[in-house]
């Protein structure tokens, strides 16, 4: 297969953590993602420039390097949030699931247990199982600031999508996405595939 130079650029663009190579590729898969009609503090809503950045992180930090990989990743996560408008499940409004990827209440929890800074402030929970709305939105919080939601992709990709996905997306992009979304929990619908192929051509998958 071949990977543009765009591709590899965003690639060292994820080890380094840079801002400006990631932004137009990001911007390929959230078309909408130009600008936010609500800019209040409260809003939810960023940017593909606001999320690149995070994005771009995330894939060094949990050593994600192969542009099928992260192509797969992003791609879920515009879908997922609608082009980084929402961090919390709008609909139908479960209690306690978001991010960018959308993780159900368990994933956050266990998201959160991960972070080192996180930790202790859900030390208190072993599980969701029987936990009010609120404590599961209070979970939920932790995790939505910008560097863990944007992270969220990433982290689950590494924690819960044995070796054999990666093998799937090397060897076949597109029966790699759907073993992908095997791991995710997710039928591989046309919406989905939509995200995929926009994905594939920003990262320059053939």
């Amino acid at each position: 297969m071949h990977f543009s130079t765009a591709s590899i650029v965003l690639g060292l663009a994820s080890l380094a953590a840079a801002q400006l190579p990631a932004v137009p590729i990001i911007q390929k898969i959230a078309t909408s993602a130009t600008s936010c009609a609500d800019t209040s503090p409260e809003s939810e809503c960023r940017t593909a420039e606001q999320a690149a950045p995070f994005i771009a992180k995330s894939m060094s930090d949990y050593e994600i390097y192969t542009t099928p990989e992260m192509a797969a990743i992003v791609s879920l996560m515009a879908f997922e949030s609608v082009e980084f408008k929402y961090k919390h499940n709008v609909s139908p409004g479960r209690a306690g699931q978001g991010t960018a990827n959308m993780q159900m209440a368990q994933f956050n929890l266990a998201y959160a247990m991960s972070i080192p800074s996180l930790k202790d402030k859900v030390a208190q929970f072993s599980t969701v199982d029987g936990l009010a709305d609120d404590a599961l939105n209070q979970i939920l919080a932790l995790v939505q600031p910008d560097e863990y939601n944007f992270a969220s992709g990433a982290w689950y990709y590494k924690t819960y999508c044995d070796a054999s996905v990666k093998d799937a997306l090397d060897a076949n992009p597109d029966d790699g996405f759907a073993k992908y979304m095997a791991c995710v929990g997710a039928a591989v619908t046309d919406d989905r595939l939509a995200y995929w192929n926009k994905a594939k051509e920003a990262f320059g998958i053939n």
